[in-house]
């Protein structure tokens, strides 16, 4: 008899997607995954995803970036106590900090502020690290890749959109999800100052947030 026709191709087991980070209605971010973030407004949103989770958060830099985040600019939406930040001398050391620290299972978010978007492999290397992470019980650690223009990092989770789009005596900003495993693409405003926006998606009415 053919061996491959006692092969069981089917299963009744259902799929299960892994935790998810819920950052706002409609919002959220798989966890034990990498995630990547551009626009010129993509430090605010790694900071409105460390404010959505509790412990520490490791933020890396290139050590040749002159802007660093001000401690006192981060207080309107968290403690600047939580953060380490890591200044890396050469683009591979940054994957390579991010992908160890993922690995390690030790803090809930790491940020990277990349020069350019990483190719497949990497990509691929830090999702298998944020999934070793998360072993043991721990918290599934989530990867931010911040990355320039309009991003376009190959094999990523998610890849988030967030820009100013301010008006006079309005602060506004624009989120778009461009890619997402699991959802549609679909754009937001957020409205008001940070950490008491409202919400509005295209032909939606307001939601408050805190």
């Amino acid at each position: 008899m053919n061996a491959f026709a006692n092969t069981q191709l089917l299963t009744r087991h259902t799929h299960r997607t892994g935790p998810e980070l819920k950052l706002m209605e409609e919002i959220s971010l798989p966890q034990a995954r990498a995630h990547e973030v551009c626009g010129n407004a993509r430090h605010l949103f790694a900071l409105m995803v460390a404010k959505a989770l509790s412990g520490h958060v490791f933020w890396i830099t290139p050590s040749w970036q002159a802007e660093t985040l001000n401690p006192e600019g981060m207080l309107a939406l968290v403690d600047p106590s939580r953060f380490t930040f890591v200044s890396a001398r050469r683009p591979d050391d940054i994957l390579w900090s991010l992908e160890e620290v993922l690995r390690s299972g030790a803090v809930p978010l790491v940020v990277a502020e990349m020069p350019e978007p990483p190719a497949m492999t990497p990509v691929r290397r830090l999702h298998l690290a944020a999934e070793s992470g998360a072993k043991d019980g721990r918290v599934p650690p989530m990867g931010l890749l911040l990355t320039p223009g309009d991003g376009g990092a190959p094999g990523i989770e998610t890849r988030w959109h967030m820009a100013q789009h301010h008006a006079p005596q309005n602060p506004c900003w624009t989120l778009s999800r461009r890619r997402a495993r699991t959802a549609p693409q679909k754009s937001w405003h957020l409205q008001g100052r940070p950490g008491t926006w409202q919400l509005v998606a295209h032909g939606d009415s307001q939601i408050e947030l805190s």
